[in-house]
């Protein structure tokens, strides 16, 4: 077997594995690559020939992870993607947004050109269209949970909860050679225990091999009080003081794990009953719905707050805008809100106009509740400069500026060592993916420090076979 890194190496987004086994290869996720300097990775061709792939295994449905579907479609990908059902159906609402944004940029590059006679450094074409999204659900076929799946000549795949967002999997590949079974694990992104919603993630007793992610690899969360606290405490201070709460929001998970707490918050009555809060976001309505469809997948708390009709999802302030029209009337709306927009990290979507309208007010706060990317507009903001740009122009940045901990989805260094530490047997080889090159540094050091294992950060376009001496016996702690 050979396994080549075509993305998320030593960066955290582009997720894209290639692994050639005797009579197949395959591809384990074809995410979109989100950091400024490395966008230009999107527009190149791929680094093997798409026509001669078996199928995609996708791990879930975040654009980093699925993004560039289509274009791997276009480009002659005529095989299976097999995901989990909640990751088909969340995966068909985020490329068709995906595609949206890609259009009414290239638009707007053109118009930008025509005016100003500028070009920026990619085509002003879409990298996708939605007509191209819509091509490719076609070839998704839905898998359940600890299912194996026959994915190549002598290889099986299980997709096992990674406890992430709403479907998410941790991919086991298993096979045998001359009789010795053998195995290879990608972990996926890895969720945090005890979130609402989501189950906890699965362990694995045993792996000669091991794809693991490492965002969080070299911290751990900050302490901090209870996620509805701090909530309340943010939201109270900014009203009172006449500003709007803009909160850049993921549109699957972290929108609805939003939702949860300030429901919560509103029926025990520490916040106002009537408190405005907009979701500005088409796909986050439509996930929100998803949640309600694929209640299966969640925890049993959730599961029995959705069934009694409670409302773990929705309270009496909340509004679902859809519309451009509603989106530009919350820019008139006379009191102090609290908007949750599109995307996440701040790289596209409605958050942007949002921003430029509330940035300037000192009045106001923006308030992130996930991880900004290294050469996103999200992390600049967070770094709190004087002036950021935004769809051309530089704004000032006035605005109080926040981070909500303990929402994040990922594990952090902890959690990320803990789930190692469930191995009942060292690993061949451990390879570190997903991360900043700084965390995944990190986290290479401390697992040789704790265990002795052999650990590989490994670089962009780099191959390894998976073979060689069997491991070392796993040292005491």
């Amino acid at each position: 077997m050979k396994l080549q890194f075509v993305g998320a190496a030593r960066q955290v987004t582009g997720s894209r594995y290639l692994l050639r086994v005797p009579g197949a290869s395959l591809l384990v996720d074809c995410g979109l690559f989100q950091e400024r300097e490395y966008l230009g990775r999107n527009w190149e061709r791929f680094r093997f020939l798409p026509e001669r792939l078996r199928g995609v295994l996708l791990t879930h449905a975040h654009v980093d992870h699925c993004g560039l579907l289509p274009r791997l479609v276009a480009q002659g990908f005529d095989g299976v993607i097999w995901a989990t059902a909640p990751t088909v159906d969340l995966a068909e609402i985020l490329l068709a947004d995906t595609a949206r944004i890609q259009e009414e940029d290239a638009a707007y590059k053109k118009r930008r050109h025509q005016r100003e006679g500028r070009r920026g450094p990619y085509p002003e074409v879409p990298l996708y269209t939605q007509q191209d999204a819509q091509r490719t659900m076609r070839y998704f076929r839905p898998v359940e949970y600890d299912t194996p799946v026959q994915v190549a000549p002598g290889v099986r795949a299980r997709w096992l909860d990674a406890g992430h967002i709403l479907g998410s999997a941790m991919i086991l590949l298993e096979w045998e050679n001359e009789g010795r079974p053998g195995r290879l694990l990608f972990s996926g992104d890895l969720g945090q225990k005890n979130k609402p919603l989501i189950r906890d993630p699965r362990t694995v007793d045993w792996a000669d091999f091991i794809v693991m992610e490492s965002t969080y690899g070299d911290r751990d969360h900050p302490a901090a009080d209870a996620i509805g606290e701090q909530l309340q405490r943010i939201i109270r201070r900014t009203i009172a003081r006449g500003g709007n709460v803009v909160i850049p929001t993921f549109a699957v998970e972290r929108a609805q794990e939003l939702l949860y707490h300030l429901a919560r918050l509103v029926q025990a009555g520490k916040l106002p009953r009537e408190l405005p809060v907009f979701l500005d976001s088409p796909m986050a309505v439509d996930v929100t719905r998803l949640f309600r469809k694929h209640s299966r997948y969640l925890d049993a708390e959730s599961r029995a707050l959705i069934a009694s009709g409670q409302g773990a999802l929705r309270f009496p302030g909340l509004v679902l805008a859809r519309s451009v029209e509603q989106s530009k009337a919350i820019n008139d709306f006379p009191r102090p809100c609290v908007i949750m927009a599109t995307s996440g990290m701040c790289t596209a979507g409605r958050i942007k106009h949002h921003l430029r309208r509330n940035l300037p007010r000192p009045e106001c706060t923006v308030l992130f509740v996930g991880y900004q990317a290294h050469g996103t507009l999200g992390r600049q903001v967070l770094q709190r400069p004087e002036l950021v740009r935004i769809h051309g122009r530089m704004w000032p940045v006035r605005a109080e500026v926040e981070q909500l901990f303990g929402l994040s989805a990922h594990a952090d260094r902890s959690g990320l060592l803990q789930w190692l530490s469930c191995l009942r047997r060292p690993p061949r080889q451990v390879f570190l993916t997903h991360g900043e090159e700084e965390a995944a540094q990190a986290l290479a050091q401390e697992i040789r420090r704790r265990w002795g294992w052999n650990v590989l950060v490994p670089e962009y376009g780099q191959q390894v076979e998976l073979d060689g001496p069997e491991p070392s016996p796993r040292p005491p702690d």
